[in-house]
């Protein structure tokens, strides 16, 4: 533990903060459109649904909210992450937006008990740039969702604005964009078959800072911050574990782009240097996984109130 001008910071497993020493704009192009349109698939996504549980669980272990009155879930997926909000906070309206129409198909038509039949959770596709909260939110929370965000680090400061005085910013984002299940991806996408075909797709590449401009960037709003990162050993099940594990989320932008015959390919040529890299044992395949974490209580800062999209209620 570490303090820093009176917070307290936490940092778990984090021998430096710079990731092996590489620049991320040296490999992964991060150009990416100011609005950036993914197809996601719920199922695929789901495949791994307790390994990407995990982090949203650690995360949502550290926020020490009591009997807050309106939680919000910013990037809210298939919904089933969600759906726990509504159990920990029973008094609680909580709203899960996505900017997927898919996913937030999948999350109206999810069966998650009690909360849901009781009118306490509603889900709305949103984009992250322009909606802000009708009412002061109490709890807002953020799994995995943006590093798809182009300059979220300066959209952070918005979304402080939307949490009431003494509420509570969550989230968590992962930081393994060094690690071979991208730079390979890069290195395929680069691979002249598909640099040509991919050429000016405007393909969306995920980005984040490191822990300390995190950290930098919350500490003048908050009265309590904790920042830390975590490096999960996450050994998955069957034949090809890591492809199937990246075809629901780092390979989504790519597959939008491609026909059915161009996937197959794609992934014969990115899934042969998977296997290389990630050898499966006889335990199965080993995938460490960096993750990036944050919880702030908010100062006393006053929310702005903007406009929100038409909730979609369950």
């Amino acid at each position: 533990m570490t303090s820093f001008v009176g917070l307290a910071v936490e940092i778990i497993d984090g021998k430096s903060l710079d990731i092996k020493n590489l620049s991320l704009h040296s490999y992964l192009d991060i150009k990416i459109p100011e609005r950036c349109r993914l197809k996601w698939d719920p199922q695929e996504y789901l495949r791994f649904s307790d390994e990407r549980g995990r982090p949203f669980r650690d995360l949502l272990a550290r926020v020490p909210a009591t009997a807050p009155g309106y939680v919000v879930d910013l990037g809210c997926g298939p919904g089933n992450l969600t759906a726990t909000l509504a159990d920990r906070w029973p008094d609680a309206h909580v709203l899960g937006l996505d900017s997927s129409a898919e996913m937030i198909q999948r999350a109206c038509e999810g069966d998650f008990g009690g909360s849901a039949r009781t009118g306490r959770l509603s889900f709305t596709e949103a984009d992250l740039f322009t909606w802000r909260p009708e009412r002061p939110v109490d709890v807002l929370i953020s799994n995995a969702t943006f590093q798809w965000v182009p300059g979220h680090l300066d959209l952070l400061d918005d979304l402080v604005g939307a949490v009431r005085p003494g509420g509570w910013f969550a989230f968590q984002v992962p930081g393994n964009f060094g690690e071979p299940s991208h730079t390979e991806l890069a290195a395929v996408c680069a691979l002249p078959r598909w640099r040509d075909r991919l050429a000016g797709a405007g393909l969306a590449r995920p980005w984040v800072a490191e822990p300390a401009a995190y950290l930098e960037r919350l500490a003048p709003h908050a009265t309590h911050l904790d920042v830390w990162e975590t490096t999960y050993l996450q050994v998955l099940a069957g034949e090809d574990a890591v492809l199937r594990w990246v075809r629901g989320t780092a390979l989504r932008p790519v597959l939008s782009e491609l026909d059915e015959a161009e996937q197959a390919a794609f992934l014969e040529d990115y899934g042969a240097r998977l296997r290389a890299a990630y050898p499966q044992q006889a335990y199965g395949t080993l995938l460490p996984y960096r993750r990036i974490f944050a919880v702030a209580q908010i100062a006393q800062i006053a929310p702005t109130r903007l406009p929100s999209s038409k909730s979609i209620m369950q």
